[in-house]
């Protein structure tokens, strides 16, 4: 391919969004993002000064776990998702590379500056290690929970950098994360039920349907919200968590559209962007209100 067929390619992706979506999901990127607005709807949330480094580490390992798991998955990528797969063969090296030198760097900085809890820096590599070699994912719900947990440890991480790991809202914050990543996880299998089947890889859709997978989940995420709403009336979190609602709301209002014929701008744009959403909506609600 010559320069200016690459630049002509490059410049038709931006100018399409749809194209540009994809590039985004494809290229982790767009999940990378999710993961550090976790990290920064903790720091507004529990009223912390916004700091450039976790947020910086956190989209670094996060980039570095999933182009590792593009390769490691890349055979049941074929089946599930034939254009990721193409995508991955494409470009999976260099986002690799990308991901790797990200991830090196976010330690080197970590070490350098002597931060709190940099010894935990290896916790992403253990959790990439776990899921891909001891395939974790062909046991029932563990796949689906070592998500959430690994999620979950966003704003463990940063109450670890910030020195708050025993404040309450912490770690009812932590728990939510983990909650409601559990069930993301879960819905997301259902686009994979087939491969999975083949597989023999028993998840919630697998062994239930993909219509009552759905029921469980919503079932699920209103219990969640339900948590929120009992601990904000008790004051056991702040009033201003209660943001946290429209958080079950856009993953109430997608449950019901995911479909095994639902594409990867589903899954992985609307699915994966629940994260943004929420931290759009506690930012506005932080310049506005709070």
């Amino acid at each position: 391919m010559t320069r200016s067929t690459a630049f002509e390619r490059f410049g038709s992706i931006l100018s399409e969004p749809k194209a540009l979506a994809l590039l985004l999901v494809h290229s982790n990127v767009h999940i990378s993002l999710s993961a550090t607005s976790i990290a920064l709807v903790t720091m507004v949330l529990l009223d912390l000064r916004i700091d450039p480094i976790p947020l910086f580490i956190v989209f670094a390992a996060t980039m570095f776990v999933y182009s590792l798991n593009r390769f490691t998955d890349l055979e049941e990528d074929e089946r599930n998702v034939p254009d990721r797969a193409a995508f991955t063969k494409r470009y999976g090296r260099l986002l690799l590379t990308l991901g790797v030198g990200l991830y090196l760097v976010a330690i080197g900085v970590a070490v350098v500056l002597d931060l709190p809890g940099a010894g935990y820096m290896v916790i992403p590599l253990l959790v990439a290690i776990a899921y891909s070699h001891f395939r974790l994912k062909k046991v029932f719900l563990v796949k689906n929970l070592t998500v959430g947990l690994a999620w979950g440890l966003i704003p463990l991480g940063v109450g670890v950098y910030y020195e708050v790991l025993e404040e309450p809202e912490l770690l009812f914050l932590a728990g939510y994360v983990t909650a409601m990543l559990t069930v993301a996880a879960i819905i997301f299998d259902i686009k994979d039920i087939e491969g999975d089947r083949e597989e023999g890889i028993r998840t919630v859709p697998v062994v239930f349907n993909p219509e009552r997978t759905r029921l469980i989940s919503q079932g699920l995420n209103i219990a969640i919200a339900s948590s929120v709403l009992v601990a904000a009336l008790a004051a056991l979190i702040p009033s201003t968590f209660l943001v946290l609602l429209a958080f079950n709301a856009y993953v109430g209002g997608y449950i019901p559209f995911a479909t095994r014929d639902r594409g990867p701008l589903f899954y992985g744009f609307v699915v994966d962007g629940e994260q943004i959403v929420l931290v759009c909506c506690v930012l506005v609600l932080d310049i506005l209100v709070w």
